[in-house]
């Protein structure tokens, strides 16, 4: 198999999983949102209000879904990008570390109460810091891709 091919197997295998990710933390959302644990046909209702607050549920049940098909976007446009299959690879491993460390994060943040991650935190909230170290170990790598294949298409002349 070609081993750019390989790389966007690798891509849309993890953007599938990550899509997999977001549908479980839906499930996480939509017992918020009803205030119980339940699913139909099923008979059992569990008394349980999960912690968090909307916007924290949404936005994590939505990075999961933008990242998950990031996933797949990259995995698309992988071959016209023109890198050798070693830059290919590392493309491809540094997005799908993005997409991880980016829904991780953002699961921290209705599960634990003040752990958005959006700064460490002089209080001691573990939680919280590892959600923002999460996050700059995402942005952080994406931020390097994208400078990469920008200037890549933009400035490398045929």
């Amino acid at each position: 198999m070609d081993d750019i091919k390989k790389s966007q197997r690798l891509l849309v295998g993890h953007g599938a999983l990550v899509l997999l990710y977001a549908f479980i933390v839906g499930f996480g959302f939509l017992f918020f949102l009803i205030g119980d644990i339940r699913l139909w046909p099923i008979p059992w209702v569990i008394d349980y209000q999960m912690p968090g607050t909307y916007d924290a549920w949404r936005m994590a049940h939505m990075e999961g879904i933008t990242n998950g098909f990031g996933l797949w976007l990259m995995a698309a446009v992988l071959p016209l990008l023109n890198f050798s299959a070693k830059t290919s690879r590392r493309l491809a491993i540094g997005m799908i570390i993005t997409a991880w460390t980016i829904v991780i994060a953002s699961t921290i943040d209705p599960l634990f109460p003040n752990a958005r991650g959006i700064a460490l935190t002089s209080e001691s909230n573990l939680m919280n810091d590892i959600a923002f170290l999460l996050f700059v170990v995402g942005i952080g790598i994406v931020v390097v891709i994208m400078i990469k294949v920008a200037s890549h298409c933009l400035l490398k002349s045929e």
